[in-house]
């Protein structure tokens, strides 16, 4: 007599949790970035992920919940990109081009991540939003640290950790508008992309820690 085979439902279950919860994620990051938070079914999210319902919510919770543990996911394999494409043997401004890249990377890498982080999270608002903003805090403390890293070399720390967090809070932002123009246009490399923030923000920042701050004209009020 031959071995009988376990029906699916019974081969899920001996998956691990963590396993189980992966693929439950994975599918929730799907079908939120496809829908929105508030047009995703749990329905579709079950379908996608081959499990049922039910699992869904023993494993993960609600549909509130299953939101919220997809955002803090993403967003840490985010910054975890980010720093780990940092290299801290270079000077500041390369490390900063680095980490650019990565996160470029990342956004062309896992596009449907990146929607739910920045264009479905901020959408839905509340404490999907607090948790966006958390991790863009966590992003700009890293700019600050580099910036102020550069201005301690060249003798003016203060100076550069007085105007650091607020230019590292612009150059985040100017980062994630560019990485949503860059979803637009894949044949932008992450380099390009690094390159022409660089270009753009840290000739400033540059110039801030050399001393050199521009300033309007004593006619202007």
């Amino acid at each position: 007599m031959s071995e009988e085979v376990p029906r699916p439902a019974e081969r899920a279950k001996r998956l691990p949790r963590a396993v189980r919860e992966r693929q439950i994620l994975d599918a929730a990051v799907s079908v939120f970035s496809r829908y929105g938070y508030h047009s995703a079914s749990m329905d579709e999210i079950s379908e996608v992920a081959g499990v049922s319902k039910p699992m869904i919510y023993t494993y993960l919770g609600s549909k509130e919940d299953l939101f919220g543990a997809c955002i803090r996911r993403e967003a840490t394999r985010l910054l975890e990109a980010v720093q780990d494409g940092i290299k801290p043997d270079l000077p500041p401004d390369m490390q900063l081009w680095h980490g650019l890249r990565a996160f470029y990377r990342f956004v062309a890498d896992y596009r449907e991540s990146w929607t739910v982080l920045h264009r479905q999270a901020m959408t839905v608002g509340g404490a999907f939003a607090a948790e966006i903003t958390d991790m863009r805090t966590r992003a700009i403390e890293l700019v600050a640290a580099l910036v102020v890293s550069a201005g301690t070399r060249k003798g003016l720390a203060e100076q550069a950790e007085f105007s650091g967090a607020g230019l590292s809070a612009a150059l985040v932002g100017a980062a994630e508008s560019l990485a949503d123009w860059a979803l637009d246009h894949p044949d932008v490399s992450d380099g390009v992309l690094a390159s022409w923030l660089m270009n753009l923000v840290w000739l400033g920042f540059n110039d801030l820690v050399e001393g050199e701050i521009w300033k309007p004209s004593e006619s202007d009020d």
